[in-house]
């Protein structure tokens, strides 16, 4: 597949609000991944902001690029969280460079193996609800037209979350934004559920859980949730692969 037509996927996959499957999980999901894919990065987070302005990490495609976002939300401090304070982007080429000013975040993410690190605000016109973070594990300048696509991205995703629902209300975005942060709790709820009854890693529960939710078509935030309303028997989240 030539890059116009990855392009062209990435947008309407994340567009794609009628799909059977569309929840804020696989938004975000997609989201970061991508970026990964289609920009010259290593890893990709995002992080989208509560009702009280604290900010959430809803996706990341590696553990350690959500670790690097978690640093910052905890130390309420980082180029994440300036970004989502000012609603624009920033870039840090060298990441060492910035040890004075972040100590905690320079690091974690040097620990983690990564270098360099660009934000982008997620944003709905002109509200800004949280930060995409790209990553590399080299000091390198990210192309302005690779940010500029980021951000394209990172639009697309916070208009198709505003149409998230059974009956649309475009105006409620603080409702949207909340029940998306909602909907990422339970799954980490779910996926510490099946961690401990399958004895397996929480990055394999969460692969587990989002196998069961696309063989039965339904959304990963509706299988979360019938897991922690115990509706569904842990016992049912299988491994396909060790049943066939």
């Amino acid at each position: 597949m030539n890059r116009e037509r990855e392009l062209a996927k990435a947008f309407v996959d994340l567009a794609d609000t009628y799909a059977p499957q569309f929840d804020p999980l696989f938004l975000f999901g997609r989201l970061v991944h991508s970026c990964r894919h289609l920009l010259e990065v290593d890893a990709a987070a995002v992080m989208v902001a509560d009702a009280r302005g604290t900010l959430k990490t809803m996706a990341a495609t590696e553990e350690e690029a959500a670790f690097v976002e978690l640093m910052q939300m905890q130390t309420g401090r980082g180029p994440c969280m300036d970004c989502y304070r000012t609603g624009r982007g920033r870039g840090i080429p060298d990441i060492t460079a910035e040890h004075e000013r972040w100590p905690a975040l320079v690091t974690a993410m040097t620990d983690a193996g990564y270098r360099s690190l660009y934000t982008v605000p997620v944003r709905l016109h002109e509200r800004t609800l949280g930060a995409l973070t790209l990553l590399n594990a080299r000091t390198v300048e990210v192309p302005q037209d690779d940010l500029d696509l980021a951000q394209a991205l990172s639009d697309s995703a916070a208009l198709s979350l505003m149409h998230w629902a059974t009956e649309p209300r475009p105006d409620d975005v603080t409702t949207r934004v909340q029940s998306a942060i909602a909907a990422k709790a339970t799954l980490e709820i779910a996926k510490g559920m099946i961690a401990a009854y399958h004895d397996v890693t929480i990055p394999r529960a969460g692969h587990l859980l989002v196998d069961h939710a696309a063989r039965h078509r339904t959304s990963l935030a509706d299988t979360a949730l019938a897991l922690v309303n115990r509706t569904v028997d842990p016992a049912f989240i299988l491994d396909a692969s060790a049943t066939t």
